[in-house]
């Protein structure tokens, strides 16, 4: 299986990022097409590839570290058309697609896994916990961005120093409550998800359960201070980001130690 779809839907990231950064250095950004055709080039060659590595695979193709960094990726920009639009986030795609385009662009460097066939029956409940989980941290992964794009207001706010951008920028209020639907969203998922692990018996493994378990707390916590208005949306912003740092790490040792 070659790369082909994959290395095509990663330029068509890098382009959509290059063309809004241009546009926003030259101050003559604006809402544009060319930014979400893109976007939406690049999931469906994306799709494309993970397609063709599933029927390869005869499974969820999560098997790697690859893998879930191309599904992680797939997940982000899954999540962001379905919601960019809704919370009129048209310049989070600024930051989307450079996210997206690091995603890949590590797993291209890493070799490619070999193809082993699953020639066991695939179980539904461990597919549906691994593909739910991962979209989640789709949802995640924008929830820190919006927290980005929060905290880089609030900065050029209190030094006066204002870009052009920031002109583009949604009001802190949409900001924040942007990041905060999009926890509820992943948090919702990644129940979900444990849910599915726990009826199939994989959140029993050791290193698993610890992880999905102490993942989910993370965000429970989020959640609930979030609902009950106990942190500010500056404080909010930082825990986003935090919280999605530590899942990142945390899949990273997780794919590490199992392919070792």
């Amino acid at each position: 299986m070659d790369r082909i779809a994959l290395v095509i839907s990663t330029f068509c990231f890098l382009l959509g990022f290059a063309y809004t950064m241009h546009a926003l250095v030259a101050r003559v950004y604006r809402s544009s097409p060319y930014n979400l055709c893109a976007i939406a080039t690049g999931f469906i060659f994306q799709t494309i590839w993970l397609y063709q590595r599933g029927e390869m695979v005869g499974r969820c193709p999560l098997g790697s570290l690859f893998d879930v960094l191309v599904f992680l990726s797939w997940s982000v920009i899954l999540i962001y058309l379905l919601t960019g639009s809704t919370y009129r986030l048209s310049l989070l795609g600024a930051l989307t697609s450079p996210l997206v385009f690091l995603l890949q662009g590590a797993a291209l460097l890493m070799p490619l896994p070999p193809v082993v066939k699953v020639v066991t029956p695939v179980k539904p409940w461990l597919e549906l916990h691994a593909a739910v989980s991962v979209v989640a941290y789709g949802a995640f992964a924008l929830a820190s961005l919006a927290g980005v794009m929060l905290l880089v207001q609030e900065r050029q706010l209190k030094t006066r120093r204002l870009h052009s951008f920031f002109y583009h920028l949604p009001p802190i209020r949409e900001l924040a409550a942007a990041n905060r639907r999009l926890v509820y969203i992943g948090f919702a998922l990644l129940s979900v998800g444990l849910l599915a692990g726990i009826a199939n018996g994989v959140a029993h493994v050791g290193l698993l359960r610890v992880v999905s378990v102490g993942v989910w707390l993370l965000y429970a916590f989020l959640c609930v201070a979030l609902r009950s208005a106990a942190i500010s949306p500056h404080r909010a912003s930082w825990l986003a980001i935090g919280a999605f740092t530590i899942l990142l790490v945390t899949v990273w040792a997780v794919e590490t130690v199992a392919q070792a």
